[in-house]
């Protein structure tokens, strides 16, 4: 069964404070060298049968409009059992 997965990251232009958070955590623990954190989501979907164009838009379509804030979060990867999908496109 092909899994897809779609990460969300927060616009690289807006604070993320949970990162931001992570951050000072990991230079008070003495992990410094990690700097500029930032913190997403993932979603993975188990597909029934082959993963088509047609499947990968409407992935695509939830992902724009259910699994993400247009306003302060970008899709920026969509894979197909851990190959990254092309704009609209199976693999």
């Amino acid at each position: 069964m092909p899994t897809i997965v779609v990460d969300v990251m927060p616009k690289a232009e807006l604070l993320d404070p949970q990162g931001k958070a992570t951050t000072g955590a990991l230079d008070r623990l003495g992990h410094g060298k990690f700097q500029n954190v930032r913190i997403g989501k993932r979603f993975e979907f188990a597909v029934e049968g082959e993963v088509t164009d047609a499947v990968i838009a409407e992935v695509r379509q939830v992902a724009d409009e259910i699994l993400s804030n247009a306003v302060i979060e970008d899709v920026v990867a969509i894979s197909v059992d851990g190959v990254p999908v092309a704009d609209g496109a199976a693999r």
